[in-house]
């Protein structure tokens, strides 16, 4: 993913420059215009006025409305840009987590028509793992169909990948999923695969490679993942360890993206489970006021807005475990509460999703405006499992049930 440097400016008393749009440097605008450039979304200096349709009620009615006006502008906007590298494939698994929960086939229709477009390819040869992550939807919509053409690219590449060392091809980075966002872009694929052939070593492979990233990159006191080892020692302007919200939503995302089709006699299940009610103590005790999370979790007060696409994943992981009896409802249905609603006071009355970040690896400023498509596709998917918190929860253990 594309890297954009940090830097906390300092005024003439020495005194840190609150993490801003009007303090951002020009490496970020520049890594801001690339963005728009490559219609990941955009940032106007005018959004327009806030959304007064909606309700941050979490009635299945007041969600689907919600879900219905982002979804809606988002795939009128975007499709003609549709790609395969995973700013879009968050969305697409957005898209399809909303015909699933809302019961309307229209996103997934047009996921399927994107996976013709590319005939069901993955980004590239011996991918990694955000050239993987398309492939959750392409064997989401195998699952469904049952169309061998859809999964035979995903598999054949996979497949490739258990045969070769398993070693990153970026240089100086040893195991392949070696930056958490890996875990949301990679693992839930593997484990798709493994729901639909019953191969375990698929699921071998996929334990074997979180495992390495967690032992690298998991913080066993705060219960947070780093961005990647270099961000092992980096630290907020407040002195504490830099742990960005995104970065720590996507390892969240990934673990119940993984789960839901992993199989209940894995080894490693416990783990997975353990590591996510983990980081839901720690994630819930850093929510805001506002019911969001800020880019940087441990120096709240060093950024002048939330970020919505990282509090998004945390709501959907969250949600999700709710739903799933892997989480206290009593616990934690406040905490989605209050963030559904904070998220639902960022839709402006097109349906612009704002205050998401723009791509990178850690903190950085934004306009309140900016809206890109991996944080639509995350607020997609926190919808849909908080819609589904107001109809019958379906029992753990069987993944194949669930998207």
């Amino acid at each position: 993913m594309a890297l954009s440097v940090f830097l906390v400016g300092f005024g003439s008393q020495g005194v840190a420059q609150q993490v801003s749009i009007e303090h951002a440097t020009p490496q970020q605008i520049a890594g801001i215009a690339k963005d728009n450039s490559r219609h990941f979304g955009d940032d106007p200096d005018d959004g327009g006025p806030i959304a007064k349709d909606l309700s941050p009620s979490l009635d299945p009615s007041s969600v689907s409305a919600a879900m219905r006006k982002v979804a809606n502008w988002q795939l009128e906007r975007s499709q003609p840009y549709f790609d395969r590298i995973w700013t879009w494939s968050v969305l697409y698994s957005g898209f399809m987590a909303a015909s699933d929960s809302l019961g309307d086939a229209k996103y997934r229709d047009a996921m399927e028509e994107m996976g013709k477009k590319f005939d069901w390819q993955l980004r590239s040869h011996l991918p990694d793992a955000d050239d993987q992550s398309v492939g959750q939807t392409y064997l989401e919509l195998y699952l469904l169909k049952k169309n061998p053409a859809m999964m035979a690219p995903t598999r054949t590449e996979l497949d490739a990948l258990l045969a070769a060392p398993h070693v990153s091809k970026k240089a100086g980075k040893g195991i392949p999923w070696w930056w958490c966002d890996a875990l949301f872009m990679a693992p839930p694929v593997w484990a798709r695969m493994y729901a639909e052939t019953g191969d375990r070593r698929y699921i071998a492979y996929l334990d074997e490679e979180w495992a390495k990233t967690s032992d690298l990159l998991y913080d066993k006191q705060e219960h947070l993942y780093a961005r990647d080892a270099d961000y092992l020692t980096r630290t907020e302007a407040n002195g504490r360890k830099m742990f960005w919200s995104r970065g720590n939503g996507w390892v969240m995302g990934g673990l119940v993206r993984t789960l839901q089709y992993l199989p209940p006699d894995d080894p490693a299940r416990q783990k997975y489970a353990t590591q996510l009610k983990e980081m839901a103590v720690r994630v819930s005790s850093l929510q805001g006021l506002d019911g969001l999370w800020r880019a940087g979790l441990l120096d709240p007060n060093n950024y002048s807005q939330p970020e919505v696409s990282g509090s998004a994943l945390f709501t959907y992981a969250l949600a999700w475990g709710i739903n799933q009896g892997v989480l206290d409802a009593k616990m934690y249905r406040p905490i989605v509460e209050k963030a559904w609603a904070g998220m639902v006071g960022h839709i402006y009355s097109d349906g612009r999703l704002g205050c998401i970040q723009q791509t990178g690896a850690e903190p950085a400023p934004f306009k309140a405006t900016a809206s890109y498509t991996y944080g639509v596709g995350a607020f997609l998917l926190a919808g849909s499992e908080i819609r589904r918190m107001g109809v019958a929860p379906i029992p753990a253990g069987n993944g194949r049930q669930r998207r």
